[in-house]
C-alpha cells in the first residue's frame, strides 16, 4: 500500500470568502494572507496505489484549460500532473480509478485536455471516473452560487467514453479504499477512506479544506448550505478523534495531513502527520 500526495499548484481565494462569518482578527492567526487579504491555497491530489495492482488518483486540480477566465485567482507554480506521476513511476493509461471529490474546476480540471483538433480528450484514458450522481446532476444544472464553478468541458468526454461511474451512498472501491458521501460544501461530495495498515487517511475534501478549518463553525462562504456542512464536518472529526483517524487537507498550503482532538466539545489539529 502505496500512497503520495500531489501538490498540482496554488492559487489565492479571498480570506473573507475562505472563513465566511469568522473575523479576520481570529483567522488571521491561523491562516497567513497578503496585504489585499488573499490566501494561498494548494490543489492538491493523492496517488494510492495498493497491493493488487490498482493505481487511483483523488483529484487532479485544475489543468490549464480554463485559466484565462478564472485568472483572478492568480493560479503559480501548477504542474502538469501527467509528469508529476511520471516521476512516480505512473504513466497515465495506467491509472485504474480517477476519483473526483467534486466537480468543481479546481478538483477535475486536468481530467480532460485540448487535442490537437477541436475537442477534448481523456488525460487517463483507461480509469474509471468515480463522481457521486448528486454531484453529477447538480454539475448538469447548477444553482445560482456554484455554476461558475463548474466547465462541461472538464467533464463531457468522461461521459461520452463510457469512463463514469456514479454512486448513490457509501462505496467499497477496493479492500482499502472507501468512497462516503458529505453535503454542505455542494451536493454529494465524495470523501475518500483510505486504510493502511497504521492508520486510515480521510480525503477531506472541501468538507474540511484546511487545518485552520477544523472548529466545525468555521465554515467557507464558499459552501452553499452552511448549517448542513456544520453537521457533516461534526460527523468527521468525530469519527476522526475517536479512531485517531489523519484527515488529508486538500487546499492547506502549510499543513497536508494531521490526526484531530476533541477536548470538551471543540476540535483542534493535533499530530502533523508526513506522508
Amino acid at each position: 500500500m502505496d500512497i503520495q500526495l500531489i501538490d498540482t499548484g496554488f492559487f489565492y481565494a479571498d480570506g473573507g470568502a475562505m472563513f465566511g462569518a469568522i473575523p479576520k482578527t481570529a483567522w488571521s492567526r491561523r491562516y497567513p494572507s497578503n496585504e489585499q487579504n488573499g490566501c494561498v491555497l494548494a490543489m492538491r491530489s493523492v496517488l494510492v496505489r495498493d497491493d493488487n495492482g490498482r493505481i487511483i488518483l483523488i483529484d487532479n486540480g485544475a489543468g490549464d484549460k480554463h485559466l484565462k477566465q478564472l485568472s483572478y485567482y492568480n493560479f503559480f507554480d501548477l504542474a502538469d500532473l501527467g509528469e508529476e506521476l511520471q516521476k512516480r513511476g505512473v504513466a497515465c493509461e495506467e491509472v485504474t480509478d480517477v476519483i473526483l471529490t467534486h466537480l468543481h474546476f479546481d478538483h477535475c480540471g486536468y481530467t480532460t485536455r485540448k487535442t490537437q483538433q477541436p475537442g477534448y480528450a481523456l488525460s487517463f484514458p483507461n480509469a474509471t471516473h468515480w463522481v457521486s450522481r448528486r454531484q453529477w446532476e447538480n454539475f448538469l444544472h447548477p444553482n445560482a452560487l456554484e455554476k461558475d464553478s463548474y466547465f462541461i468541458e472538464n467533464m463531457q468526454a468522461v461521459e461520452d467514453s463510457g469512463k463514469l461511474c456514479l454512486i448513490d451512498g457509501e462505496t467499497q472501491l477496493c479492500p482499502t479504499v472507501n468512497l462516503r458521501l458529505f453535503d454542505g460544501h455542494t451536493p454529494g461530495q465524495i470523501a475518500p477512506y483510505i486504510t493502511t495498515p497504521e492508520r486510515t487517511y480521510v480525503f477531506a475534501g472541501d468538507v474540511i479544506p484546511l487545518a485552520a478549518s477544523v472548529s466545525p463553525e468555521w465554515i467557507s462562504a464558499y459552501d452553499t448550505y452552511p448549517v448542513l456542512s456544520y453537521r457533516e464536518k461534526v460527523r468527521m472529526l468525530e469519527e476522526a478523534a475517536r479512531e485517531k483517524q489523519a484527515l488529508i487537507y486538500c487546499h492547506d498550503a502549510y499543513t497536508r495531513c494531521s490526526t484531530v482532538k476533541k477536548v470538551n466539545d471543540f476540535y483542534r489539529k493535533e499530530d502533523v502527520i508526513k506522508i
